[in-house]
């Protein structure tokens, strides 16, 4: 199968990738693989920004950790963006099984490592919360750290839950124009969520002095909302994608494979955000 073979006038849509990419590896897709070496940049960017910002040798310039995060951005949407086109476009428009149960395995699988990832996160906080030094730590915890920001964010994000959801019922049952405009709708309100989290860190950064090397809990909160923030961005694009291809006419009551496991990623954020003002936010002011 080549790319001429995938591309038709009719939809105008392309293939990033051949279906044997690399050549030679059969039809083993290397775009997870890209994907992942993305994800891993974020970690490393962040941990050489804390080991120049704590270094006394100087060995790590200020900007390097900000540039490999960027870096790693462009490498890690790249490779999104094969791997997505890869596993659901194509198959749509050439009308050819996605595998659908599978993917949807494929998700919860996903899921169930990024419950290992946060629930790493959430043990070295409660670490935090659990020992001695915990009322020295919160020392310069930021008054209505707990605030209307805060609230109003968790408000907004649990919307996103709630027009996703009947968004996705809507298409289900045929009603194509209510589905469109709810997962528009969920799009925006994932978009301002986002907003405001940079608007808490400008405010906690440049106003109150926190900073990811000011002490154990600053590293705990900047580590888990940074974390949290950086999925619902990737949770957004994958929303966007799903729009997108909404818009060209994709999706029906029984072809919605793509629109299900991206339903089941945005839930499972929206409950980690939860899970988060809780025990975060809540943890360190009470």
């Amino acid at each position: 199968m080549t790319v001429t073979d995938d591309s038709t006038e009719d939809h105008g849509h392309h293939l990033p990738a051949v279906e044997d990419w690399p050549k030679g590896f059969g039809e083993a897709s290397w775009w997870p693989f890209v994907t992942a070496i993305g994800a891993a940049g974020f970690y490393i960017g962040a941990a050489l920004y804390v080991l120049a910002e704590s270094d006394s040798l100087d060995l790590v310039g200020p900007m390097v950790g900000p540039a490999v995060f960027v870096g790693s951005t462009f490498v890690f949407l790249a490779g999104l963006y094969g791997w997505v086109y890869h596993a659901f476009v194509k198959h749509f428009w050439t009308r050819e099984t996605s595998g659908g149960e599978g993917l949807r395995w494929g998700m919860l699988l996903f899921l169930g490592s990024e419950i290992a990832t946060f629930g790493a996160g959430f043990t070295y906080y409660f670490f935090i919360r659990a020992g001695a030094q915990w009322s020295e730590a919160v020392q310069h915890v930021p008054e209505g750290f707990l605030g209307a920001l805060v609230i109003a964010n968790t408000l907004i994000l649990v919307a996103s839950s709630v027009t996703l959801h009947f968004a996705h019922v809507a298409l289900r049952n045929g009603n194509r124009s209510r589905f469109l405009g709810l997962l528009a709708t969920t799009l925006l309100l994932g978009v301002v969520f986002i907003g405001g989290q940079v608007y808490e860190y400008y405010e906690f950064i440049v106003h109150e002095g926190l900073t990811l090397s000011g002490g154990v809990f600053e590293s705990a909160f900047f580590g888990l909302t940074g974390l949290h923030g950086l999925h619902v961005s990737l949770g957004a694009v994958l929303i966007a994608i799903v729009l997108v291809r909404a818009l060209k006419g994709q999706y029906s009551a029984d072809r919605h494979t793509s629109v299900t496991t991206v339903s089941m990623y945005w839930h499972f954020v929206d409950a980690v955000w939860i899970l988060l003002v809780v025990a975060l936010y809540a943890g360190a002011v009470v």
